[in-house]
């Protein structure tokens, strides 16, 4: 280690103070920028990386009070007192508004109004985005606080995660005008609400509504989920009309005879997963049972990505492709195996002519009934530029995927560009989150190359 003298020291504290020089000496660019720049750059950050541009120079410090701020919060057991103190003092001391407010909370329900003092602080009024996550911990899980009222004139995200009591305040007399995203996970359900801006929709793990009808002219996803427990589930999901719906995710089916019903959704893009717990789907005249086409009167050509959760039967996949005939990427779950042999023989498919270009496989064997599925797909679709093969982690090493390329280098591939990509297996508890499904910025939810849910503990 090198010894830094008082000279060099003298030095790099006048280098440190000089807003015009960088640490090495050099120019400092980034501190010439306008501070309504920077500012921005304080405010895409998370809260604490946010207040740590505080020690970059003395030009950063004023502009971290002033900046907006997406404040994140943990309170849990051992330290609520200190938890909430912290957040008091930030919401005092930080001179400029607050656009984010996300609170994950770790303790029991008698503390828990410390949280409806805290939503009363007036930097919150104008408040976009609250997100609250009771953890599993919890011994009882309170109510949405009845100070969310308070702030539902500026919300336009809101996301409550945890609770199974019912909502504590009255929702028939809630207006949200500019409520563009809400998410509900694991709650009583309301009566009504108004929302004439929401374009996503995500409602997980509810409790105690049976049928949820839906009709919205701006709703662009929708991602539902039923409960564990057989006299609470939600059975069924109608679809009146719905003019922007891009997006329809059946999150996690816990339990079977659950019905989709979608009667107008001219623009839906992505749909998935679809498994056999899925007792009943119609796609406006299509008619699916248990996976299986009964009524095809039309097929639906706006799908462009497809998640199927089954067995990996090529029988049951072909079906699908003929009814979406413009799929561009398909997912495909097979955690149930099966008796099938998928021998079949080369087939003209438009999907597989002009659309089809991503495959992934999830929970991929090596074995010869997945050889044969994945073997069909690259004989038989001309445009597919990749295959994606999601092993478990201790199968997928250099010497096992070695192996498998051997063996699906074949002769006569319809697509010369075609690529095998090897991954190691996901992880995590769920197929894809509600975090993706409510978030429209990607085009993708099951996309998870940028997945970051399993580092922040939201599922």
């Amino acid at each position: 280690m090198g010894v830094v003298t008082r000279a060099k020291k003298r030095k790099l504290e006048e280098e440190s103070s000089n807003p015009h020089l960088a640490p090495g000496g050099g120019e400092d660019l980034i501190n010439r920028l306008p501070d309504d720049i920077l500012i921005g750059i304080i405010t895409i950050l998370p809260g604490k990386d946010a207040a740590r541009t505080q020690v970059l120079s003395r030009r950063w410090r004023p502009l971290w009070r002033s900046a907006p701020l997406n404040l994140e919060a943990r309170v849990n057991g051992g330290k609520i007192y200190k938890d909430v103190a912290t957040i008091r003092s930030t919401l005092q001391t930080h001179k400029g508004p607050v656009c984010r407010f996300s609170v994950s909370w770790t303790f029991d329900y008698n503390h828990f109004p410390v949280v409806d003092s805290l939503l009363g602080s007036p930097r919150l009024d104008n408040l976009q985005e609250f997100e609250l996550f009771y953890h599993y911990n919890c011994s009882r899980y309170p109510p949405v606080p009845r100070s969310v009222l308070r702030l539902s004139p500026t919300l336009r995200v809101l996301w409550i995660s945890g609770t199974c009591d019912t909502l504590l305040f009255p929702m028939e007399t809630a207006y949200f005008p500019h409520l563009m995203q809400l998410t509900l996970s694991n709650h009583s359900p309301c009566s009504s609400v108004t929302m004439p801006c929401l374009g996503e929709l995500g409602a997980g793990w509810n409790r105690g509504c049976r049928r949820l009808r839906i009709s919205s002219l701006t709703l662009r996803s929708l991602g539902v989920s039923n409960d564990t427990r057989k006299d609470e589930k939600l059975e069924e999901i109608i679809v009146e009309d719905a003019p922007l719906l891009e997006r329809l995710t059946p999150h996690t089916i816990w339990q079977g005879d659950f019905v989709i019903r979608v009667i107008q959704a001219p623009k839906l893009k992505t749909l998935g997963y679809l498994s056999h717990k899925i007792t009943t789907l119609e796609l406006g005249t299509m008619v699916f049972q248990k996976m299986v086409p009964v009524s095809l009167s039309n097929v639906m050509r706006s799908v462009k990505i497809l998640a199927l959760d089954t067995t990996p039967d090529l029988d049951v996949v072909i079906d699908f492709i003929k009814c979406f005939p413009c799929v561009e990427k398909l997912y495909i779950v097979a955690f149930n195996q099966g008796n099938l042999k998928n021998i079949r023989r080369n087939v003209s498919l438009e999907c597989f002519d002009l659309h089809l270009k991503m495959v992934e496989f999830i929970n991929y064997q090596g074995n010869m009934l997945d050889l044969n599925f994945i073997r069909f797909f690259v004989l038989n679709a001309r445009v597919l530029e990749c295959i994606k093969l999601v092993a478990r982690r201790d199968k997928c090493e250099a010497k096992w995927i070695e192996k498998q390329n051997q063996k699906l280098q074949l002769y006569g591939r319809a697509s010369r560009r075609v690529t095998f990509d090897f991954q190691a297996d996901y992880g995590v508890d769920s197929l894809v989150h509600m975090k993706h499904i409510s978030d429209l910025t990607t085009d993708d939810p099951f996309d998870r190359s940028f997945c970051r849910c399993r580092d922040e503990e939201i599922y």
